[in-house]
C-alpha cells in the first residue's frame, strides 16, 4: 500500500504559495500530461536550463498532471533551516553527491517509486546544460539504472523559456515582463529491449541515449529546431577544456625559457647585457 510521504497541511501551503508566484511571473503553456501516470510510480526525466526550473517543473507536474512533485534535492540546499524543514514535510530526497550517501539517496528514491507510489522528478544530465544552445546534454546513468531496476515508466519532458527568466550563472531573475514557459511530456520512454538483462555499463549507456533522445525530440518540437546531431558532452568539453590551458602552461613556460636563453646566447653566455659590455 502506498505511504503517504508528505504533510498534508505543508503541501497544501507550499502550493499556493508556489503557484501564485509561478502564475504572476511566468506565462506557461503544457502539453501531455496525460502521458504521465495518474498514479504509481513514475521516473519523471526532464532537462535542466535554469535554477528556476525546478519550481516550473513541479508547477507542470502538480497542476499540469496533478501528482505531487518529489525531488533529490542537494544537501547542501537542506542544511537551510527553513528550506530542510519544508523539504523533510513535502517528501523530497536529500542526496550528497559524490558520496556513499548517494546510494543511500538512489535507495530512497527506489523506495518512494515502488512501495509509496510516489512520481519523482530526475535531471538525468546532473546540472544545467552547457550546451551552447541550450540543448539537452549527455547524462549520466542514474536514472536508467534506476527504471530498469525497478520496472517503473519513465516519462521524458521537455521544457524551454526558464533560461529567459534566470539564465545560468545569473543572480538575479528577470521578472518582467511575465516569461512564456512551454512544457511537453511524452509517452513512456521504450525501454522494453533492455528488460532481464544484467545491468552492465554498456546497457545503462544504451537505455540513458534513450531517454535522452525522447527529451530532446520533444524540446525540438517545442522549439521549431532541429536538434543536434551529437549531444554535447560536458565531462568530455572539461576535460579538453583542462588540457586546453596545461598545453598553454607548457607552452608559456617555453617561451619563458628560450627569451632566457636566446639572451644569454647572444651575450655569449656571460649573463651581461651588450650595453655593459
Amino acid at each position: 500500500m502506498a505511504k503517504q510521504r508528505e504533510s498534508r497541511w505543508v503541501k497544501a501551503v507550499v502550493s499556493r504559495i508556489v503557484r501564485f508566484v509561478l502564475w504572476f511571473i511566468t506565462k506557461p503553456t503544457w502539453a501531455g500530461a496525460e502521458n504521465v501516470p495518474a498514479k504509481g510510480g513514475v521516473i519523471i526525466a526532464a532537462n535542466h536550463l535554469s535554477m528556476a526550473d525546478p519550481l516550473t517543473v513541479a508547477h507542470f507536474l502538480y497542476i499540469g498532471a496533478r501528482r505531487w512533485p518529489t525531488f533529490t534535492m542537494k544537501d547542501g540546499v537542506m542544511k537551510i533551516p527553513v528550506v530542510r524543514s519544508v523539504a523533510r514535510s513535502t517528501g523530497q530526497i536529500p542526496i550528497k553527491r559524490g558520496s556513499t550517501d548517494a546510494v543511500k539517496a538512489l535507495h530512497e528514491a527506489e523506495v518512494a517509486l515502488t512501495r509509496d507510489g510516489s512520481s519523482v522528478i530526475f535531471y538525468p544530465e546532473g546540472t544545467c546544460t552547457r550546451d551552447p544552445n541550450l540543448w539537452p546534454m549527455t547524462a549520466k546513468t542514474g536514472v536508467a539504472r534506476l527504471a530498469l531496476a525497478t520496472g517503473v515508466p519513465v516519462v521524458p519532458v521537455a521544457h524551454w523559456g526558464e533560461q529567459n527568466l534566470l539564465p545560468y550563472g545569473a543572480k538575479k531573475p528577470s521578472l518582467f515582463p511575465r516569461k512564456r514557459i512551454d512544457f511537453r511530456a511524452g509517452p513512456p520512454v521504450d525501454l522494453s529491449r533492455f528488460e532481464g538483462l544484467p545491468l552492465t555499463a554498456t546497457v545503462l549507456k544504451e537505455a540513458t541515449e534513450l531517454i535522452m533522445r525522447d527529451i530532446t525530440a520533444l524540446q525540438a518540437q517545442i522549439r521549431g529546431e532541429e536538434p543536434p546531431a551529437i549531444p554535447f558532452d560536458f565531462k568530455r568539453a572539461r576535460e579538453e577544456a583542462a588540457e586546453a590551458k596545461r598545453v598553454e602552461r607548457i607552452t608559456q613556460v617555453g617561451d619563458a625559457d628560450g627569451g632566457t636563453n636566446d639572451g644569454a646566447a647572444g651575450n655569449g653566455g656571460n649573463g651581461k647585457s651588450s650595453t655593459g659590455a
